[in-house]
Order: structure tokens, then C-alpha cells, then sequence
């Protein structure tokens, strides 16, 4: 049996921090323009990089990183709205005077939402835990009374643990189904939704005269632009309860 100096001689090498990775040009999609690179290794948080159309990139594909899926899950969750005109991630430095340090430090914003009316808001991400200490309340106080005019028209915090796995998986099924346009479907979806009567989801799929499998895409496309509820936070399928948004 070796020895306990020999054991150690045998482990690898403690690993040195590796840089964040960087994706390389794609052609047709306009590259990465965040303050920060947050796609460093990691083993507890899934990284996610993502290209996205929006009315401020020309409907041209823009490569955006997350820290991780729950600021993903707000961008999704924001794409849904018809009024977004765009939307920036991991932003220059908002420098603010934290009162319990008493020094000036930087801020890196998550995401900054614009709207089709010019409006723009800056979306602060963080967990339930952190949100629920003073410190990071104090943090938040001092942090949003730095922004000025320029930078956002207004803030807002947003806790992660709203955005459960279930309602993660549903906005990402529903973000790829408002991908593809069909419009008749919709409609006759929508039409049966106001005029039939129906409890779950595969009874308003039941009475429409139409390919299931596309009014269950269609049905999807009408929960996330809001125009029938159901539950977000259990898998949406087929013995799902929908019902029209008041």
C-alpha cells in the first residue's frame, strides 16, 4: 500500500479558473453585445446562450447570454408581450453609493426591457433568500435610486423562485411554438374558445374542426400571448384546464 505522500502526488493538479467562453461569429446573426461575458464554467448553474429576433434588431437573430435559465425564463416570459420592442442583457455598470459599505460600486443590470412606446425598464434578477435579507433590500434601494433617465425610465426586481421548472419548460415550448405563424389555426382556435363549451384542454382541441396537432400548437401561442389562462406552473398537455383570460 502506498504511502500518504505518494497518494497525494498521484491527484491532479488543482484546476486553474478557466476564461468564459466565447461564441464565435454565426452568419446572419448579429454577435453578443453585453458589458459582460457571464458564460464561465460552472457546477451549479446552467449557463444559457441564446440568438433572438426582435423589432429593435430588424427581425434580424442576436446572440444574448444568461447567467443562468432564470433570467432566461424572464426574457421569455417578456417576449410574450406584443408591446416589447427589444431587450439588452448583462448591461454597463450602473454605479451607486451603498450605504452599509460607504463606497461607490458597480451594478451590471440582468436585463433592460424597451417598449414599442419607448419606454424602458431595468429588471433586477435574484432568489427569494437574498431578496428577503435587509442587505439586499438596502442594496436594491440604493442601487435603483442611482439609475437616472438615460440609463431606464423605470426598475423592477424579479424573484427567481417564481419561475418554477414547470413554468420554465412551459415558456420555452410556448416561445418556439410563437415561432411558427399560422393564423388559421389560431383563429379557429380562439373562435371555439369563446363559442364552445369545454374544462380541459383536449376538449377545446375536440371541438374544433381542425388538425389537433395544430390547434394544440395553436393553443399554445393563444396561452402565452394571454388570451386563454391555464395553469403555468404544471406541464401543459392535453388534461390541462384552460379557460378565457378575463
Amino acid at each position: 500500500m502506498s504511502n500518504y505522500e505518494e497518494w497525494l502526488q498521484d491527484q491532479p493538479a488543482p484546476k486553474k479558473k478557466q476564461p468564459a467562453l466565447v461564441v464565435a461569429p454565426i452568419h446572419g446573426v448579429l454577435p453578443y453585445a453585453g458589458a459582460l461575458n457571464p458564460l464561465t464554467r460552472s457546477d451549479t448553474a446552467k449557463r444559457v446562450s441564446v440568438a433572438i429576433a426582435t423589432p429593435m434588431t430588424g427581425g434580424i437573430r442576436q446572440v444574448y447570454h444568461y447567467d443562468g435559465e432564470s433570467e432566461y425564463a424572464v426574457t421569455l416570459d417578456a417576449l410574450r408581450s406584443p408591446e416589447l420592442y427589444g431587450l439588452e442583457v448583462q448591461l454597463a455598470p450602473v454605479y451607486y453609493y451603498c450605504r452599509r459599505q460607504r463606497g461607490v460600486y458597480p451594478h451590471h443590470f440582468d436585463l433592460r426591457l424597451t417598449f414599442k412606446d419607448g419606454y424602458r425598464r431595468a429588471v433586477f434578477v435574484r432568489n427569494a433568500t437574498s431578496l428577503a435579507k435587509r442587505e439586499t433590500q438596502d442594496e436594491i434601494d440604493d442601487i435603483f435610486a442611482a439609475v437616472t433617465e438615460d440609463f431606464a425610465d423605470d426598475c423592477m426586481v424579479v424573484c427567481t423562485d417564481d419561475y418554477t421548472r414547470a413554468y420554465r419548460d412551459n415558456l420555452r415550448r410556448i416561445w418556439d411554438y410563437l415561432q411558427l405563424v399560422d393564423a388559421e389555426a389560431d383563429k379557429i382556435v380562439e373562435d371555439a374558445a369563446r363559442m364552445t363549451n369545454y374544462w380541459y384542454l383536449s376538449d377545446l382541441i375536440a371541438n374544433c374542426d381542425f388538425e389537433p396537432g395544430r390547434c394544440y400548437q395553436a393553443a399554445m401561442r393563444l396561452i402565452g400571448q394571454n388570451v386563454l389562462w391555464t395553469d403555468m406552473h404544471g406541464v401543459i398537455d392535453y388534461p390541462s384546464r384552460v379557460a378565457l383570460n378575463a
